[in-house]
């Protein structure tokens, strides 16, 4: 709409909308969150349903200032597959800062409000901390393999206490995201890495494996999300200064099978587990291989 003005403007205006947004929202939520306190559970459900369409109105208005701003040509496959009253867990490869919003933007209103596990450390991050407690996620604490091996009472502490922070998804439909490289792909990272990938850094097996672990059966589907960039990789102002033109996104749903959920600590379903995930990034991959030589088009 606003796509002629210079990308300094249109940024500079974009980031302003997305602050005034988020703290237009931040009061509401925080007062659901404290009535939410009551120890009442049907209070409390219902609260949570309240804080999560808060929640879908904060990214809408986020997303509609991404339409005002930018021309964005989207290539989107696998969004009919999808429903708000199912349980996923996303794993997507990851970039830039410019995927949560890109996520955000195709997945609104197709899919249960997403959620992200949180190190335990961002709850204290300025307003974002105290909206993301307030909208449930999950924070979690993981252990090193040093201290587990200095305290081996800990040892499965870490599953427990997510297990416990995830229960009041299970009445609710949900989605949890997970970028399973743990950062954003940079050339440098992957040559220090000796990635075998091309276009990917190495999967963490651990994270999604913790996930799984703490959720059991309560997720029902797993959805690998593979998002390129025609144009190369946009930094996040980039993204909302109106100089990305092209985003493809591709979706998979998949099963979550019974073997897929165990301890991570068990040796055997911990090479199980890798091996699968390495294959799954090893096809992303070539998906992204041919997207980049235009085969994939």
């Amino acid at each position: 709409m606003l796509n002629w003005l210079p990308h300094p403007i249109k940024g500079s205006l974009s980031f302003l909308l997305y602050v005034v947004n988020t703290l237009f929202w931040f009061v509401p939520i925080m007062l659901l969150a404290i009535l939410k306190l009551l120890p009442i559970q049907r209070w409390q459900a219902w609260m949570t349903y309240l804080l999560d369409a808060m929640a879908v109105a904060w990214i809408s208005v986020n997303n509609l200032t991404t339409r005002i701003f930018t021309s964005i040509k989207w290539r989107v496959e696998g969004l009919e597959k999808l429903s708000r009253k199912d349980w996923y867990l996303i794993i997507a490869n990851h970039q830039s800062w410019a995927d949560i919003l890109i996520l955000q933007n195709i997945f609104n209103r197709k899919i249960p409000f997403i959620k992200f596990f949180l190190k335990k450390e961002l709850l204290y991050v300025p307003f974002m901390g105290l909206c993301w407690w307030a909208l449930d996620f999950p924070f979690m604490k993981r252990y090193s393999k040093k201290l587990l091996q200095k305290r081996p009472e800990l040892k499965g502490k870490d599953i427990e206490t997510t297990r416990k922070a995830c229960a009041k998804f299970r009445f609710k439909p949900v989605s949890i995201m997970n970028f399973v490289e743990g950062t954003r792909f940079t050339q440098d990272k992957h040559d220090r890495q000796q990635s075998p990938f091309q276009h990917l850094l190495k999967p963490k097996a651990g994270g999604t494996a913790f996930v799984l672990g703490a959720m059991g059966e309560q997720l029902h589907k797993l959805l690998d999300v593979t998002i390129h960039y025609p144009g190369g990789i946009p930094t996040f102002w980039d993204y909302i200064s109106g100089k990305v033109h092209a985003i493809t996104v591709n979706i998979k749903v998949l099963p979550i099978a019974k073997e897929l959920i165990g301890d991570y600590h068990d040796q055997a379903y911990r090479e199980r587990f890798q091996q699968w995930l390495n294959q799954l990034w090893l096809e992303k991959d070539q998906q992204l291989a041919r997207l980049e030589t235009g085969a994939g088009k």
